[in-house]
């Protein structure tokens, strides 16, 4: 019995209604497995932590849905055994680079102004429910030193100075000049529903790693499709807050955001060579600061 078989089973002992659909695996992750049947989604935990995230992420749905305007999952949890979640399908496919490279003027600032209402929606629930609901605080990065011990050695000689410059100027960063928000903290177009026909984003989905963090870092993701979403993405949200955000900040904890990734994927040889890329990709797009 395959991967796929297993999770159709558990399906159909909750929804027998489902046996004439067809099942297709959506996406795999280390934290989860998603399964398609009939417009809806169903996301299976992979190991305990998952499904405490999973739970964790239902009831923050619960608070964000009716808080923003762009839709968002309506998680509905099925206990099984096995645990796994239930939503409709958000319309809509992943943003990538490529994908926004070929967006017109018009479709990039309405893009922007999408994501940076549905960022000043979410800011503005309260940071006190949101962690009685179960929010935790996100995930530290640690200090420039641990940091640079396991990342500097698995880069080219020829990315190592900016590397160096990196964590240098985060090591001087001042604190964090705003108080901590509620924030997605995982804004890059994999996490994207978007319609590449109308060219508008449709919704947001995949909420397990947001939590209670630093305002500044809630803007560093969205460089994953590109550096120019991003700069769009603050000046939209600067305009709609009156709050003023420290560009410089922003990209040294994008530079910042890439190391920590690849110095925690350091020793693992399946994964090193897509981590570095991926810090050579921001390299190549990261200017002077």
């Amino acid at each position: 019995m395959t991967d796929l078989d297993r999770y159709r089973a558990a399906i159909l002992r909750a929804f027998p209604d489902l046996a004439a659909s067809d099942f297709r695996l959506l996406a795999e992750s280390w934290d989860s497995t998603a399964v398609e049947a009939d417009g809806l989604v169903f996301k299976f935990p992979r190991h305990e932590a998952a499904a405490g995230r999973l739970r964790k992420e239902a009831a923050l749905l619960a608070m964000i849905r009716p808080a923003v305007s762009l839709p968002v999952p309506d998680l509905m949890l099925e206990e099984g055994p096995p645990l796994f979640s239930r939503h409709a399908k958000i319309p809509g496919e992943h943003l990538l680079t490529r994908h926004y490279d070929e967006l017109p003027e018009a479709a990039r600032r309405r893009l922007a102004e999408d994501l940076a209402r549905f960022h000043a929606e979410l800011h503005r629930l309260d940071p006190g429910r949101m962690a009685a609901a179960g929010a935790g605080p996100v995930e530290e990065w640690g200090g420039a030193d641990r940091i640079g011990a396991k990342a500097l050695p698995a880069l080219t000689p020829e990315l190592r100075p900016m590397a160096e410059h990196v964590l240098s100027a985060y090591d001087r960063l001042p604190a964090e000049p705003h108080e901590a928000i509620y924030g997605f903290f995982d804004g890059h177009g994999w996490n994207m529903a978007f319609d590449h026909g109308r060219q508008r984003l449709n919704g947001i989905y995949d909420f397990a790693d947001s939590g209670l963090g630093p305002l500044h870092q809630e803007f560093v993701y969205s460089s994953f499709v590109s550096p120019d979403l991003t700069a769009r993405l603050v000046a939209a949200y600067e305009a709609l807050t009156g709050l003023g955000l420290d560009h410089r900040r922003i990209t040294i904890l994008t530079g910042m955001h890439r190391l920590w990734e690849l110095a925690e994927l350091a020793d693992d040889p399946e994964h090193v060579s897509t981590m570095v890329r991926s810090f050579a990709d921001w390299v190549a797009t990261a200017g002077r600061f």
